[in-house]
């Protein structure tokens, strides 16, 4: 089966599943700024149309709102499609986990099935959660993870492993071609505001200079990457098309404490630490290995922590 070859093409028409979400929202403002077309579909559960109302002025941009548990809607060409469609936050997880469960299943499903009939280069964006509260640390790629199938984290674990399997079937049976990528943790503007994760939390309360809650003893790591730098990561796999996993994130492994600390010395914060519980099936490590980004993508993160978090807190100050 012949496929598209999008590396010797200058426009090109991406759909984006997810795309009012934190990152699709800002992958459709870089694709359309590198003078590409771009369709979003979003179902408006945890994407927010505030992401993209700055793009509905532009030609080559639509939105339309779609649930993918649902076929995806007729239309015409399109080149590539970039599956970023899930919830993703441990608030998330018991909130909307059959939803989560739903997109990682049939959603993939569906969207791939529109890749074949589409002729389209397929991207899943999968997660570090595939790796669970890994054993081995850093995490590599050929790491098959250490995940408890029926915790709480397990419907976003789960659903995302079983998206890889089912992208990987149509690759091997020649049906589609594709490209997993595994976003570790990932943060900046556009982040909702109760969103659950540790920055957007930790920012939120030290702005407002209310208690900084980390879970357990702030000991267990985290990597985190600038979503600039992730962006600029997806858009290097649509140009080489990897057919194997490739890990994207930041190396820099920071505690949860020293995140707290970081954020309120950068917001001038009086807030104090407060310690709660930690949650079931919280990862202790999480840190990739970007070996492969780098020998096949020819990409690594460049903004550094301290840069990142203070253009999130600037966003923060002004969040709708």
């Amino acid at each position: 089966m012949a496929f598209t070859n999008i590396k010797n093409q200058d426009s090109l028409t991406y759909l984006i599943a997810g795309g009012a979400g934190f990152i699709g929202s800002h992958l459709c403002e870089t694709l359309l700024e590198n003078g590409h077309s771009v369709i979003a579909l979003d179902n408006l559960v945890t994407g927010s149309q505030n992401n993209i109302e700055h793009l509905a002025h532009d030609a080559r941009f639509t939105f339309i709102e779609h649930d993918i548990k649902n076929p995806i809607p007729t239309m015409g060409k399109i080149d590539c499609i970039l599956n970023m469609a899930s919830p993703a936050s441990p608030m998330d997880f018991e909130n909307l986990s059959i939803e989560i469960m739903l997109a990682g299943s049939i959603g993939t499903y569906h969207l791939l099935e529109f890749a074949k009939e589409k002729n389209a280069w397929f991207m899943m964006a999968s997660t570090s959660e595939v790796y669970g509260d890994p054993e081995v640390h850093p995490q590599k790629e050929d790491y098959l993870g250490n995940v408890n199938c029926i915790g709480v984290r397990s419907v976003y674990d789960e659903s995302k492993r079983f998206s890889e399997s089912m992208t990987n079937a149509y690759l091997r049976k020649n049906l589609v071609q594709t490209s997993i990528i595994r976003i570790f943790n990932t943060y900046g503007p556009r982040m909702r505001v109760n969103d659950g994760r540790v920055v957007p939390n930790f920012i939120d309360q030290a702005l407002h200079h209310k208690p900084i809650t980390i879970h357990g003893k702030g000991t267990q790591t985290r990597s985190f990457c600038f979503v600039d730098d992730l962006v600029r990561g997806i858009i290097r796999t649509s140009v080489v098309r990897p057919e194997t996993p490739i890990n994207l994130g930041n190396t820099t492994e920071k505690t949860i404490l020293e995140v707290a600390e970081n954020i309120i010395a950068f917001t001038n914060s009086k807030s104090e630490l407060t310690f709660l519980d930690l949650p079931e099936g919280d990862p202790k490590r999480r840190c990739p290995v970007l070996t492969r980004a780098k020998e096949i993508l020819d990409w690594e993160p460049e903004i550094s922590f301290a840069d990142g978090i203070k253009k999130t807190i600037e966003y923060f100050k002004n969040a709708p």
